[in-house]
């Protein structure tokens, strides 16, 4: 069997993916409609939306196959996601790259696959719309065509959930993406009976520096924000600016510890990052935490009431202090 090779461009392509919050999402019926099609169009037993992520491939629509999600090393999509167009398979079990693969020689004994890559507007291939069946068959150029045209309907809808999202300034997550990606963060948190922490971040002075540079000067001041955010916290936390000037970081496995020592390395982030900026204004910030046990009953919105709440009484001592 052989193993997908991985590219240089792989980082940029698995934040691409990361940054359309899409991944572990419920089933959805404007991709459901698109694999329904794909397999009666074809004639198939299986059609699949795959995202290939770092070390699996994970299906956002799946007809035909009752996973949810496969290793990455024995994908075929792995394979198709550095093809151009489509990635033909006619007969698995005469192919030498993966004759003797689990997915052939066990269920769902894969004959026949077809992949064309999802191909997102930076030119980053996230993954494929698939087709696959038991049996051994041709693919034509006019079924390569119908193919693409399918796999861009998908690209339309995965750029739809991204804008809809992605905060357009800061290119981190927008109020509803956080919602998105906290529901689903915390449901996981909790199977593992894992606990987590809300921070919520409200930029000081955010409305002088607007009135006394202008709102470019502003928008230059949201953008660094969220780059430090992205820059200290982890890559598996959840980002989002919430809305003007408000952020928020979720994370698991905290204690108040960690909280304490993740805030004072973001502190020294920020000093640092003021001391060497030739802009007229000082980023500054208050902050608000609250915590949450694994499946207490609090949901997202009470959770980002309590740390909302939190933050503002940090912000009215800093403004009696003055």
């Amino acid at each position: 069997m052989l193993i997908a090779p991985i590219h240089d461009n792989e980082e940029a392509r698995i934040q691409t993916l990361r940054n359309l919050n899409v991944l572990d999402t419920a089933a959805e019926e404007r991709f459901d409609r698109i694999t329904r099609l794909a397999k009666r169009l074809f004639s198939v037993s299986i059609c699949l939306v795959s995202l290939v992520d770092e070390n699996r491939q994970w299906f956002k629509s799946c007809q035909g196959l009752v996973a949810s999600e496969t290793p990455r090393d024995i994908s075929f999509c792995g394979h198709a996601i550095h093809h151009e167009g489509a990635f033909v398979v006619n007969d698995a079990t005469k192919d030498e790259r993966f004759s003797d693969n689990p997915l052939v020689t066990e269920a769902p004994h894969i004959r026949f696959y077809t992949g064309h890559p999802l191909t997102m507007p930076n030119g980053m291939r996230v993954g494929t719309l698939c087709i696959i069946d038991d049996k051994p068959r041709e693919f034509s150029q006019d079924d390569k065509i119908a193919l693409q045209d399918l796999a861009e309907m998908v690209v339309s809808e995965l750029v739809s959930i991204q804008q809809t999202t992605l905060d357009e300034l800061t290119g981190i997550s927008n109020r509803r993406g956080f919602e998105v990606l906290a529901n689903q963060a915390m449901a996981t948190w909790d199977r593992n009976e894992v606990g987590s922490c809300l921070v919520f971040f409200d930029l000081d002075y955010f409305k002088q520096i607007n009135d006394n540079h202008g709102h470019e000067a502003g928008d230059r001041a949201l953008k660094a924000f969220a780059n430090l955010l992205t820059q200290e916290f982890r890559d598996s936390d959840v980002i989002a600016r919430f809305g003007g000037d408000e952020f928020l970081v979720l994370f698991c496995e905290c204690n108040e510890g960690h909280v304490t020592f993740a805030l004072e390395r973001f502190q020294r982030a920020l000093k640092k990052h003021n001391d060497a900026s030739n802009e007229p204004f000082e980023l500054a910030y208050s902050v608000g935490v609250a915590s949450r046990k694994a499946k207490q009953k609090l949901d997202v919105t009470q959770y980002l009431d309590l740390a909302d709440r939190e933050m503002y009484q940090v912000k009215a001592r800093h403004h009696d202090a003055r």
